[in-house]
């Protein structure tokens, strides 16, 4: 079995040293998936939704883009990062339903999965808070790293 990265030998907490890393290029995937339903996605014109707020999905990916910044100080034993890359994709798959994509690169001694999925999943949160004045039976579902490359093992999902 493998030991937990984040907890030393004395079961306590602690960031994991990469100073004995190597530099590599890494890139993570992560998706999440939205039910917005009929009512919110009828709104679509142009590939987004307008309203007072804004537009959804382009102030979506800037929220997504500026949690992926923030990653370490989201989340308490993730390093600090450079980002070098982000991309979003914001599809919709069906009358009801769209997926949010979050692609995160650098070249550094850690990987970008917590950065990747931050970003995917603020920019679903980003899109409830605009869209719950229409209706608040959204449902933010399968948040998940679809790919990771770099250091010492890739995974990917399919």
């Amino acid at each position: 079995m493998k030991n937990l990265t984040h907890i030393n030998k004395n079961g306590e907490p602690g960031m994991v040293d990469v100073s004995n890393k190597n530099i590599t290029k890494r890139k993570a995937i992560a998706k999440t998936e939205m039910f917005l339903g009929k009512e919110i996605l009828s709104l679509v014109k142009d590939k987004d939704i307008s309203t007072k707020k804004g537009a959804v999905f382009q102030t979506a990916i800037i929220a997504g883009t500026m949690a992926v910044k923030q990653t370490a100080n989201l989340i308490p034993l993730c390093h600090p990062l450079a980002i070098q890359g982000i991309k979003f994709e914001v599809n919709v798959l069906n009358e009801e339903c769209i997926e949010i994509i979050c692609a995160v690169s650098l070249e550094g001694k850690t990987g970008v999965e917590m950065e990747a999925l931050t970003g995917a999943s603020i920019a679903a949160l980003t899109i409830y808070d605009m869209c719950k004045a229409i209706n608040q039976n959204m449902i933010i579902k399968n948040t998940r790293l679809l790919e990771k490359t770099g250091g010492k093992s890739d995974f990917n999902e399919k």
